[in-house]
């Protein structure tokens, strides 16, 4: 016997409640044990999406323990430096960590298996040889403008660089995971072990007593990086070389160089802005100022990862959709914006309703940053109002016209941020941020109704793929 939330439901719930509750059960029961294709997205995305509030709860304790071990100041060096190195090791897999993920359900569709092993392979390498050139590249110049930086940013900066090539390659191989719907080995080393490593790295290292700074903690997040990107990369890859027979590799490096750098401008845009107003933050503001903003994005976590764990569980569909059910592609895009929204708003209230307790406990001071999360949390809403709409450009092969998308958001995002900042401080980088989210959602959206006749956005009418008005 096996699990049913239907029978379930019936057993527990009185009678009129049981017959109200039939029907959404039985969707359920549908995600959880359908052999669709839906239905393993809706698997992908749950999973992710308990991924995700699992990962933001140990994150939001990873960062309240290190903002009280180290104080505002050196945290908000940790902050930066951090971001930092988060934002150059996905820059570092220069697209490659995203298009596997449409070139490995591609190739299997089309029983191409020689450019399948070899994309495997070849996807490792680069990423890893990019990565390992580019942190080279900015120790140099690191240590060639030291007397233009901050004294107490130097030190922090060329120890996070140690752990560049292994961010990307996780990235890389986080993809793959993604790519195969194995959602709980693309994402739980990311966001699970790699925090707690963190966190236990940092616990052992003042205990034999070393300084409660940012030095210390980025060299915890360094060995943890490390760790779990190693073990990551054994699995995953014994896995996945599991899956395919064993036989010679095509490499096709042009073409696939080709799909991947506008997907890593798309991606790379995407991710600045991200988290360029946390950049922006350091850039005009001391670190005691960037700990309270940094804090008030790990609250707004808990809102972002419903878009997340979303995108985590489509794209792979998309991509099969795309390339051989295209009938469905509509349908099934128009679905996903109902998943990335409603919980999003949800959430939205909730941060709203519990965020000034939640950054007290980061220390005092820190819920100074509550206001700034009413402005932040509407950015987020309007984003996600359009559902993972560049994933879907991304994986139908318009990843060139997102790309401009992202790159006109991400300057709008840097230019608000660089009149507002220095007028009006954290509000600058709250109200540059949210109108640029806006922004990013009505461009995506009109261009994936241009392009593929599907209107990605939440309150629009049911439409079939292919009408324009």
């Amino acid at each position: 016997m096996r699990f049913s939330a239907a029978t379930t439901a019936d057993r527990l719930l009185p009678p009129g409640l049981a017959d109200r509750a039939r029907p959404l059960m039985g969707k359920v029961d549908a995600v959880l044990f359908s052999d669709d294709d839906r239905a393993e997205a809706g698997r992908v995305s749950i999973i992710a999406f308990a991924i995700r509030i699992l990962s933001a709860f140990i994150a939001f304790v990873s960062q309240v323990l290190l903002a009280r071990w180290m104080g505002a100041f050196e945290y908000g060096i940790f902050v930066l430096v951090w971001v930092t190195m988060i934002i150059l090791g996905n820059l570092s897999c220069l697209g490659f960590h995203t298009s596997i993920i449409r070139f490995i359900p591609e190739y299997r569709e089309r029983g191409e298996l020689n450019e399948l092993r070899g994309v495997m392979l070849a996807s490792r390498l680069f990423v890893l040889i990019a990565s390992t050139v580019i942190a080279l590249i900015s120790a140099g110049l690191i240590l060639l403008f030291a007397d233009r930086i901050e004294d107490y940013y130097v030190i922090p900066f060329l120890i996070g660089i140690f752990c560049l090539p292994m961010i990307a390659l996780s990235d890389v191989v986080q993809g793959i995971s993604r790519a195969n719907a194995w959602a709980i080995s693309a994402l739980s080393p990311t966001y699970i072990v790699r925090p707690v490593l963190i966190i236990a790295f940092m616990g052992a290292a003042l205990l034999v007593g070393y300084e409660p700074n940012a030095r210390t903690a980025l060299i915890a997040a360094v060995a943890a990086t490390y760790a779990t990107t190693l073990w990551q990369l054994a699995t995953v890859t014994t896995r996945a070389d599991r899956g395919i027979e064993k036989g010679p590799r095509t490499t096709d490096m042009r073409g696939w160089i080709a799909v991947s750098l506008p997907i890593f401008l798309i991606e790379g845009f995407a991710f600045m802005l991200t988290n360029a107003d946390v950049l922006m933050v350091g850039i005009f503001l001391p670190p005691h100022d960037v700990a309270i903003y940094y804090a008030m994005a790990k609250t707004l976590a808990l809102v972002h990862f419903v878009y997340f764990a979303v995108k985590a569980g489509v794209a792979a569909r998309y991509a099969q959709f795309t390339h051989g059910a295209r009938d469905k592609l509509g349908d099934f895009a128009r679905e996903t914006v109902n998943w990335t929204f409603w919980p999003s708003l949800a959430m939205g209230i909730f941060v709203l309703a519990i965020g000034q307790p939640i950054l007290a406990l980061f220390g005092p001071g820190f819920e100074e940053g509550y206001p700034y999360l009413f402005v932040l949390v509407l950015g987020v809403l309007a984003r996600s109002s359009v559902g993972p709409a560049e994933s879907l450009l991304t994986m139908s092969g318009n990843q060139n016209v997102c790309a401009v998308v992202y790159g006109l958001t991400l300057a709008l995002n840097v230019i608000l941020n660089v009149i507002l900042i220095p007028r009006i401080g954290l509000w600058g980088a709250a109200i540059a941020t949210s109108v640029s989210m806006a922004f990013e959602a009505a461009a995506l959206s009109l261009v994936t109704w241009r392009r593929l006749g599907i209107v990605m956005i939440v309150f629009a009418p049911r439409r079939r793929a292919g009408e324009l008005d």
